[in-house]
């Protein structure tokens, strides 16, 4: 948490004590390759252009303020995915507070079949309905009656049409669900996922969720709450709006050009 600090020294101390070797062999072989050393700890270079991507409404620049190479892109949504209509099977619902929401774990959170059928199980008692992307292994699981979906969906067409996503918190996942307005329920498996998720709890943006730990009413009541949180989906909506009328694609070009012009 970024206003808790108590453990913060524990942390640094033991991403040390799992990633000291490997960067180490990691510089190692950056060196050998003709390239500068890396910094301490650091698996990148820091070059004359650093372009990163994500929200200005979820960044960290009140703690820590970018220094001159640096420029955020608040979002870079490709437009080459297909176009996608809500399948008839899920598109209505007799019950007027069903809503549409989206599940995805990204390639490699979705090839956890077990995790999958987990959560397809739970959400199937809910009165939603569901886009899944079911990942890799689609064939080894089914999806009830209330959700549809494929091996891979067009995920950025499919954004718009729901109320709420379920995700890993992956940067691309989280950015675009703040590109198209949508709260966030986070169920971080590794690396940026855990920040990403920490950040969207601590900013009232979603919820974050123990992965393999959360009970199932966790689960369900926090997609009944995060639907029925009108303020919420109004704050979401006015950030999409600015995210989008800063056309991150468009900056990235501009600074790219500006470079090597």
């Amino acid at each position: 948490p970024s206003d808790d600090r108590t453990q913060w020294d524990a942390f640094r101390a033991e991403y040390d004590r799992t990633h000291r070797e490997m960067w180490a062999g990691y510089d190692e072989w950056v060196q050998s390759c003709g390239a500068p050393p890396l910094a301490d700890l650091e698996f990148v270079h820091e070059g004359d252009l650093n372009l990163y991507l994500y929200p200005a409404v979820a960044d960290y620049t009140d703690r820590r303020p970018l220094g001159r190479t640096w420029h955020r892109l608040d979002s870079s949504v490709r437009a080459t995915d297909a176009p996608f209509e809500v399948p008839a099977s899920i598109a209505r619902s007799a019950d007027p507070e069903s809503k549409l929401v989206y599940l995805s774990l990204g390639s490699l959170g979705s090839a956890d079949v077990g995790l999958m059928q987990r959560l397809v199980a739970v959400l199937a008692h809910t009165k939603h309905r569901f886009i899944v992307s079911k990942g890799p292994l689609a064939d080894e699981y089914e999806l009830p009656a209330n959700m549809w979906g494929e091996a891979q969906v067009p995920q950025t067409n499919v954004l718009p049409h729901v109320d709420l996503v379920i995700t890993h918190g992956g940067n691309n996942t989280t950015t675009e669900a703040f590109h198209f307005g949508k709260p966030m329920i986070v169920l971080p498996l590794f690396w940026d996922q855990y920040d990403n998720a920490q950040r969207v709890h601590e900013l009232g943006y979603g919820v974050r969720l123990d992965t393999y730990g959360f009970a199932d009413d966790e689960l369900t009541g926090a997609i009944d709450r995060l639907l029925a949180d009108t303020a919420l989906h109004a704050r979401m909506t006015a950030n999409a709006a600015v995210i989008q009328s800063r056309n991150g694609t468009a900056l990235a070009a501009d600074l790219i050009e500006g470079l090597v012009g």
